[in-house]
């Protein structure tokens, strides 16, 4: 599971999430962001309308088999929010469970 936390300057959260996990950073872009993944931590930025969207998903849950997961999760009555696609990341999908939680699943 990777958290996701957005914050008002990348350059000045990552040095504390950097020491905090003993990990270095792997920067990248993605859907309008600036984005920096440190161990189980996923930090962005970005305009208002692109953070905002990324940051209705509460969590990046990692799966072996993302085609399998979406369909064991549509079964147990999640809805797919976005299709699965390739991202910097692996393939990823976005589900939103019955509760109402939303999650990103991605496999690598």
């Amino acid at each position: 599971m990777t958290l996701r936390r957005r914050v008002d300057d990348l350059e000045a959260a990552v040095p504390f999430y950097e020491q905090l996990t003993g990990e270095a950073a792997n920067r990248f872009q993605f859907a309008g962001l600036e984005l920096a993944a440190v161990g189980a931590f996923l930090l962005f930025t970005g305009s208002e309308e692109a953070a905002g969207r990324f940051a209705g998903v509460a969590a990046t849950l990692s799966v072996p088999d993302l085609d399998q997961a979406i369909s064991g999760a549509v079964a147990a009555g999640a809805t797919l929010v976005a299709a699965a696609m390739p991202t910097p990341n692996g393939h990823r999908a976005v589900l939103r469970h019955p509760d109402g939680g939303v999650y990103e699943y991605v496999s690598r």
